[in-house]
């Protein structure tokens, strides 16, 4: 049998089993009983590696969440044990693991792996890309998450479930005030992903940092800026207390998707109903993770320029810069690598379907009620 085939079988398993599987969940059922008698499901064990500090509590707290949820829904059959950065794999070769065969399965984002294809940036966010809203629109209903799970693999031996989402991320950290393209020249900044690709184009000099260095790294001086998630997560880094300046929009990832991967031939072994369930609990930790950054940034925002953070927004000379690069840089992906060039296609059309109805409808929403706020009432 062809990969793709076998994937597409594996992916999607059968109606029938899908359906008892979350039948069972909406009722309070064990779904290892209404997909299967007890003692024909198996007892599994897995290790996950992630890309996640500790102390990050809600990305970290996203595989957690998906473990959770598989080992209520089979009865606690299929276990999964989420280990941070670094317990048994470095942050940033989750993914190489998972593909070997090391460890079963992890939580990571697509983008810390651009080096081997710029295919992976499709997965967590591409710069001036989609919001969440459209990213999970993108993946679940237009054809996305298809792509990549047959690119993936035929690359990779993996196959991945959006697991998590940061939302609309900030625009960094700096140690000094970045007014013009020009103040980019020579500045150090962590910074991963295809967005590295495009501030590097502007002369900055891009590192790749895990989450856990970055504090120490700005302490130093080893670089000068350093952007990470958002106020709730940067909070918890404490990079407040060695950068005084917080830019936005974070245009390099307006809407960040993490992943479940899972090792190809562990996966076929999972019998249907585990495949339900995975895809099942994958699905909940995407919309908790995202549900959970919204409703915490503001807060921590909050007390960040309360601390004495100045926010800054970046100039328009900058944004126009970012953008205009990005989109050659697309075009060059596109010119010299097939597989980067069928899937930029149909996503980058989708965009701008979807970026005509949301500005339509819902931008114009925003924009009135943004503007005009209904008095307090005293």
């Amino acid at each position: 049998m062809k990969r793709r085939n076998l994937v597409k079988t594996a992916a999607y398993g059968t109606a029938a089993a899908a359906t008892a599987s979350l039948t069972a969940c909406a009722q309070g059922s064990d779904p290892a009983v209404d997909g299967a008698s007890d003692s024909e499901l198996p007892r599994i064990d897995w290790q996950m590696a992630t890309s996640w500090p500790a102390a990050l509590d809600v990305i970290l707290g996203g595989a957690q969440t998906f473990a959770d949820r598989v080992s209520a829904m089979s009865g606690g059959r299929f276990t999964i044990s989420p280990r941070s950065a670094g317990e048994i794999a470095p942050p940033l070769e989750v993914l190489n693991v998972v593909s070997q065969g090391a460890v079963p399965c992890g939580h990571t984002a697509s983008y810390y792996y651009i080096g081997k294809s710029p295919v992976m940036g499709f997965g967590a966010s591409l710069p001036f890309g989609l919001t969440p809203q459209q990213q999970n629109a993108w993946l679940y209903d237009g054809g996305g998450l298809a792509k990549l799970q047959e690119f993936y693999a035929g690359q990779f031996n993996v196959i991945q479930f959006p697991a998590g989402n940061t939302g609309a991320q900030m625009g960094g950290w700096f140690r000094r005030e970045i007014s013009s393209i020009s103040d980019l020249a020579g500045l150090k900044m962590r910074i991963p992903g295809l967005g590295g690709q495009v501030m590097s184009q502007l002369g900055v000099t891009v590192q790749t940092l895990p989450g856990g260095e970055i504090f120490q790294a700005l302490q130093t001086g080893a670089i000068d800026a350093a952007e990470w998630v958002g106020p709730y997560d940067d909070e918890k880094l404490g990079l407040n207390r060695v950068a005084q300046y917080y830019y936005y929009p974070g245009w390099w990832e307006p809407g960040s998707t993490l992943e479940v991967q899972i090792n190809l031939d562990e996966w076929n072994k999972l019998p249907e109903v585990y495949q339900a369930i995975v895809k099942t609990a994958a699905f909940e930790a995407n919309l908790e993770m995202l549900s959970r950054y919204e409703t915490r940034n503001n807060a921590a925002l909050q007390r960040l320029v309360e601390g004495g953070v100045e926010l800054r927004e970046y100039s328009a000379e900058i944004l126009t810069a970012a953008q205009e690069v990005t989109f050659d840089l697309y075009d060059e992906f596109a010119a010299s690598d097939a597989d980067f060039k069928a899937i930029y296609d149909d996503w980058r059309g989708f965009r701008d379907r979807i970026y005509a109805w949301n500005q339509l409808n819902q931008s114009a929403f925003e924009r009135f009620v943004y503007n005009n706020p209904k008095p307090s009432s005293t």
